[in-house]
């Protein structure tokens, strides 16, 4: 199983927006295919430290994704990649 971490904080339109974005491509795929897990960075001062100022942040099993801008397109291609269960993470 996949894990993508969206890194967040409240009230924030880009945070709401690549939400939106996972949660779509996210339906498209397989069932139990992509755990979602949500961190605000408001919760966690290191989260803070490394992030505050990327936000949104998307990570795939724990790599950089994306930050500020999420492109659905590109989510689903990385997520659906034909070596995705292949590739040590």
């Amino acid at each position: 199983m996949t894990t993508l971490t969206i890194i967040s904080k409240p009230d924030c339109h880009l945070c709401d927006v690549a939400r939106e974005i996972v949660e779509t491509v996210v339906a498209d795929l397989p069932e139990d295919a992509v755990e979602i897990e949500e961190y605000s960075i408001l919760d966690d001062p290191a989260l803070y430290a490394q992030w505050w100022e990327k936000i949104p942040v998307v990570l795939i099993d724990d790599h950089l994704h994306a930050h500020w801008r999420l492109s659905a397109e590109r989510l689903r291609a990385a997520l659906t990649a034909p070596d995705r269960q292949d590739t040590p993470r």
